[in-house]
């Protein structure tokens, strides 16, 4: 859902960008209690992945567009903190780049999808995850329904922003059908694309997973006996 230049007023896209910049100075502390030699490729290879996911668009309303946003596959892969900067150096790369995305609205797009897809989506997850079984397959489906809600709650904390200082005549109620309806039809791939990809995840490398800390099975080492 990046949105443009122009699309919202000049006080709201100041605002978003405080914000913005605000929650990415917390992330960048945040993500040293999250990242360590093992898990810092693995940010990588998620940030590659969003952008990849990211590339594909199509038009929803009047300058918007709608992509699968990856927040929540991201967050349930490497935490939260680290998932908002993943999130951060894609949309300024496609922002500076690619065109994808207004530079004057970089603020709003990481507001949008660094800050409320991440942590919307790790939030839910995490309280799916708690009253779910305590198995590996709990947290691919905690997954899978965080990310389903995750991008509409995007959209609509757009619709949010839009209802303050949008900029263009399209009318509210028409934007917020728009955005909902569609973005309830992404959130269905994107979640399937989450539990399918976090599955995989856990079934070779489970301690890579974030998410599932506290839930891997505990190895216990016996030794025989040597009678003499």
């Amino acid at each position: 859902m990046h949105v443009p230049d122009g699309f919202l007023d000049a006080p709201t896209s100041v605002a978003t960008a405080a914000v913005a910049v605000v929650a990415v100075g917390a992330s960048l502390r945040g993500a040293r209690r999250e990242l360590d030699d093992r898990t810092a490729p693995l940010a990588g290879l998620v940030a590659v992945f969003v952008f990849a996911a990211q590339m594909l668009n199509f038009p929803v309303g009047v300058g918007t567009s709608g992509h699968l946003i990856g927040a929540t596959l991201a967050a349930v892969l490497v935490g939260p903190w680290t998932a908002t900067l993943c999130m951060t150096v894609v949309l300024t790369v496609q922002a500076l780049l690619f065109a994808d995305g207004g530079v004057s609205a970089l603020g709003t797009n990481i507001v949008l999808m660094g800050v409320v897809a991440v942590w919307a989506g790790y939030g839910v997850f995490r309280l799916v995850l708690a009253i779910l079984p305590r198995t590996l397959a709990s947290v691919s489906a905690a997954a899978g329904v965080a990310a389903l809600l995750s991008v509409p709650a995007s959209a609509l904390a757009f619709v949010g922003l839009y209802a303050v200082g949008g900029a263009t005549p399209l009318p509210l109620g028409s934007m917020a059908v728009a955005m909902g309806g569609w973005h309830l039809v992404i959130g269905l791939g994107e979640a399937a694309i989450t539990l399918l990809a976090v599955s995989s995840i856990l079934a070779t490398r489970p301690d890579l997973v974030h998410g599932a800390a506290g839930r891997l099975p505990t190895l216990e080492l016996r030794t025989s006996a040597v009678s003499a």
